[in-house]
């Protein structure tokens, strides 16, 4: 299945955080949070404004992003989950 985001959504694959700390503690499954971080799958054509014109969006497929923790709306495709969210929601671009 395929998901073309509209306007100013995009859809986001999260990535998995670490399974143990630095110190060598795993981590169990009850205790860890969403992670805020992902990677942009697909990208919408833009936001519409107020004078009928559209801006593109700053993100481009393949960016790492920060997020809002609740930011987003949970999907699941292919037994993938997912998230599709508004250019608003993220936060910042990861800069490798």
């Amino acid at each position: 299945m395929r998901i073309r985001p509209l306007q100013d959504r995009v859809l986001v694959s999260r990535i998995q955080e670490q399974e143990k700390t630095a110190g060598g503690i795993i981590i169990p499954d009850s205790a860890k949070e969403k992670p805020a971080e992902g990677k942009i799958l697909a990208v919408g054509k833009g936001k519409i404004l107020e004078d009928g014109s559209t801006r593109k969006p700053e993100v481009k497929v393949g960016d790492r992003v920060l997020f809002s923790k609740y930011g987003g709306t949970d999907i699941t495709v292919d037994g993938e989950q997912l998230l599709i969210m508004r250019e608003d929601d993220i936060l910042g671009v990861v800069q490798e």
